[in-house]
This record gives C-alpha cells, structure tokens and sequence, in this order.
C-alpha cells in the first residue's frame, strides 16, 4: 500500500505512523495494492472485514460492525419530491455510530505496532467507539474531551468502556491541538482521530456496502461535516468500487454544516486557504467542531463529485429529527438529522437516489429529546379515559 497526499501529490509507502503529507502537512491517504484492483475485488463474510483485501489490515477486534440498514424512506420522498429516498442508518453499528468502521481496522494497527494505548479527542462518538474497541482488544484508552460539551450518552459509553478520560477546559479543537502534541511525543500511544488516514479506510466500507445494496451507485449522497474525515472517506470508497468495475458513475456528495460551526461551508464559498471558526456552537454536538483536520480532502470530494456543501440551524435540524423518527421511526442523534433538513431546505426535486448518512443513534444525545412536542397525558387508572386517547 502507499500514501498519497491530496494537495501537492506526493507518495511514499505505507507506514501506520504516518499521518501528514511531509512535504505540505495535509494529511494523507493510503492507496490499495493495485493488485487489490486488477483481482477486482473478492469479498467474503459480512461488514467491514468483508473488505479486507481492500484495508491497511488484515483482521481486527471487532464487533459486528458494519452492514447497517439502507432504509427506505417514502413518506419523507415523496415530500421532498425525491422519487427515492433511503437512510443509512449508522446507529445501527455496535456503539451505536460510524465510527465503529475505522476504530476496527485502526485498533488493528495499534496491535500490530506493538501500542500500549490508544488516543483521541473527541465529542462523544469517536471516544465511545475508541473505549470499546480498546476494550475488546485489552489495551488502555485515552480521550480528550472538551469539558462540559459532550452529551451523556456518549460520555457514559465511554466511561462504562474503562476508558481514561480528561476534560479539557476548551473546545474540541483545543482538545485535538493537544492530543496530536502527545501522540507525537509519545510513541506508545497510537492516536485514531480522523487525522490518521488507516482509520478513515474503513469508514470507507460504507460506500461499498450501499453500492452493493443498490447494485449501483446513488445519484446523490447527503452526510453531515464535522471533522469532515466521513465525506471523503466516501467518496474514495466510491471511486474505488468504480476503479473494481462495480459501478459505473459516481454520486453528487453534499455536505451539511450546523450554521453555528460551518468552517467548510465558509472555506468553499470565500476560496480561502484556511478553514476555521472560533468558538463553534450548534446543538449537534458530533459536528461542533471549528477547525476540521480533513476539510481538504472534503474540499476536495465536493468538487471532484460536482456536489455542493450548505448549513443548517439548530431549530431545522430539531425538526428533522423529530419528522425522521415520528414518520420513519428512525431515531437518529442530531447531527444526523441534518441531511435531511438540508433536503426539506434545499429542495433536489428529481435527484434521482438520494442517499442520507445518519451517523449516529439518537440515545447518544438524550437529552435533546426534552425539546421536540411530545403526546404525553396524565389518566385516571380506567379505561374511560384511556379510550379517549384511540383515533376515531
């Protein structure tokens, strides 16, 4: 295998230790073996190892993860005038998000150098993972978490996983500053933020697993940006099943910024070489993030794909969350009720097949459940009362 940088180009071979482009500091991606292409393919079992002749790993820790739902959605496409809508539905994966899929094959590695401990900052999801799989493998866990900004579920995973936990007083991006500094002074310690590009191969395998259920590839893809590793992650999935020749085209990718934490979104629309915003705040937690490692590479894919990038607010993503469950009983965290506000905002009347990514279950932040309308009564114990409640 061999990592390539983005920006300027450059290629070296593989090394598990290697995050960043030396040349430019953007960071890298690992390319398969050709011979992975010139075999086309051959996948055996089921979720993210099927596709171990395409990962930096042989076998992992796992599991169970992958091979998630694809759910059709009919009630919320026919509103939004799409003929056909699914959701992916990454809830569904063992500590109830995507991340699931990296942490199998970058705990992997951690094994296979020899770790005594693997790192990350984190809003919930990435540390919730890290701890379980650390777990399953009998290493210890790090995590960087920004103090007082990271929701319950989320946090009790990760404490009920035995995981080491440090509240930074600051934000994510203080968190990450700093876990990046100790893995580099540390070389115990194998960090498995988005920042390391084995993590982000198996975040991949989502891709290929919505070609091979569709037996193509979705005209659009529609997935939240926080750290913005996911949406590029994707897209390589996709032109890789193209290079195998599993697929003919390639999707439109979008992606969606709470309006509160959009750096993304700013860099693209102003053509800037940096992309930050101070203090981020949306109630999305998984996606508060104000200086994302990857927003090169997600640059990148919306432009390469011919797709598009744009926010929501907070109140839209509420209500989205609200609508997916009460009317296609999909529970999603908030974050990953965003595509779908972005879809009721932005209108992609006749897209074709619209595919949405929601990333995590919404028991990761239960709290936020307290604000949507809820049908709840107080009854006498009889079933007069009780029948009242029937529609007629």
């Amino acid at each position: 295998m061999t990592l390539h940088c983005i920006s300027c180009d450059h290629r070296q071979p593989h090394d598990p230790l290697t995050f960043v482009c030396p040349r430019c500091g953007t960071p890298l991606e690992v390319l398969p073996d050709p011979e992975a292409f010139a075999r086309g393919g051959s996948f055996e079992g089921r979720g993210v190892w099927r596709y171990r002749a395409l990962l930096p790993a042989g076998r992992g820790p796992t599991l169970g993860e992958g091979d998630t739902g694809l759910h059709r959605c009919e009630r919320l496409g026919l509103e939004f005038g799409l003929s056909t809508l699914y959701v992916k539905n990454e809830g569904e994966n063992p500590t109830g998000s995507f991340k699931d899929r990296g942490m199998t094959v970058g705990v992997a590695l951690a094994l296979g150098i020899g770790a005594r401990a693997v790192a990350c900052a984190s809003t919930g999801n990435t540390a919730a993972s890290m701890a379980a799989y650390a777990a399953r493998a009998g290493i210890e866990a790090i995590v960087l978490v920004p103090a007082g900004k990271v929701a319950s579920g989320k946090l009790s995973q990760t404490v009920a996983c035995g995981a080491t936990i440090a509240h930074v007083e600051g934000d994510f991006d203080d968190a990450m500053r700093l876990v990046v500094e100790l893995a580099a002074r540390e070389r115990s310690l194998y960090l498995l933020n988005s920042i390391n590009p084995n993590r982000l191969e198996g975040q991949k395998t989502l891709a290929f697993e919505v070609c091979e259920t569709l037996g193509s590839a979705p005209d659009v893809v529609v997935l939240p940006m926080g750290n913005a590793g996911n949406i590029s992650a994707l897209w390589k999935g996709f032109k890789e099943f193209q290079l195998l020749g599993r697929i003919e085209r390639l999707p439109r990718m979008i992606g969606v910024q709470a309006e509160g934490a959009a750096p993304i979104v700013r860099a693209l629309g102003d053509g800037a070489d940096a992309c930050r915003v101070e203090r981020p705040e949306t109630i999305a937690t998984a996606i508060r993030i104000g200086a994302p490692v990857n927003w090169k590479k997600a640059v990148a894919a919306i432009r390469e794909s011919g797709g598009e990038a744009g926010t929501v607010t907070d109140a839209e993503i509420l209500a989205a969350q609200h609508d997916l469950a009460a009317r296609e009983g999909l529970f999603v965290e908030p974050a990953s009720a965003a595509p779908i506000a972005y879809l009721r905002k932005r209108g992609l009347e006749g897209a074709g097949t619209v595919v949405c990514i929601a990333t995590g279950h919404g028991l990761k932040d239960p709290e936020v459940v307290s604000r949507h309308p809820a049908r709840e009564t107080r009854v006498a114990p009889g079933l007069e009362a009780l029948r009242e409640l029937i529609p007629r």
